[in-house]
């Protein structure tokens, strides 16, 4: 099939928006907003992940409380705080949707390239995990610098990657907290945003991985959260 740029970066999100939309910027006289959604997973917890929305689909049906199902893209860019610059994500919504309860509420497909050397590590209690980095190219020759971990057998896989590699990857975007030292000592609260890789495959052929097909796969409950995390 023909990987272009509207294909390789695939999300479906359905979730609460947990907090008033703000504005965000402004591109060619189009202004965004962001706002948090909480996605619920299957343990229960939630998933608190950033949303970025077009002025013009904005509707006022989009408030504290209130459901939003939509098809996107996620993104990142650069952000300067303290004279440094950080690497921030969202989902940027290209289409709403009407609810859909018989799908996977978080659900994303990427097609790009390993840009860091892959990093395996195990846990106390030997759970084996991977950490990569995924350069997913955009329109206007921009690309996407997304963050994701694999676990168990996909870890194992991942670990004899290189950078350079093209791959595709199903999952779900996830978020997490984590505690930052700061220069006096103290510990700031941080949230990270990731891709939890279900399932993923290294390839050379356009035809060796079926985005299409595996987005409407993932897209169904049954698929939904195998990794039970």
């Amino acid at each position: 099939m023909n990987y272009s740029t509207e294909k390789n970066n695939r999300v479906y999100l359905c979730g609460e928006i947990a907090a008033e939309a703000v504005f965000s910027h402004e591109v060619y006289g189009e202004g965004f907003y962001e706002f948090p959604v909480k996605v619920m997973r299957l343990s229960g917890q939630a998933d608190i992940l950033p949303v970025t929305v077009s002025e013009r689909i904005m509707t006022k049906e989009l408030k504290v409380g209130s459901t939003i199902c939509a098809l996107g893209q996620f993104r990142s860019y650069n952000k300067l705080e303290n004279g440094k610059s950080r690497l921030m994500l969202t989902v940027f919504v290209r289409e709403l949707l009407d609810e859909e309860n018989g799908k996977n509420p978080n659900a994303i497909v990427l097609s790009g390239y390993i840009c860091k050397p892959p990093v395996y590590r195990t846990t106390p209690f030997n759970r084996e995990i991977a950490d990569l980095l995924i350069a997913v190219n955009r329109s206007y020759n921009k690309s996407d610098y997304i963050p994701a971990i694999a676990w168990g057998r996909n870890a194992r896989f991942v670990r004899g990657l290189s950078v350079g590699d093209r791959i595709a990857l199903s999952g779900r975007i996830q978020s997490r907290e984590y505690q930052k030292k700061q220069p006096d000592e103290s510990y700031l609260t941080m949230t990270a945003y990731e891709v939890s890789i279900s399932k993923l495959a290294a390839f050379d052929e356009d035809d060796e991985f079926d985005i299409d097909e595996e987005f409407d796969l993932y897209s169904s409950p049954k698929n939904y959260e195998q990794n039970g995390i």
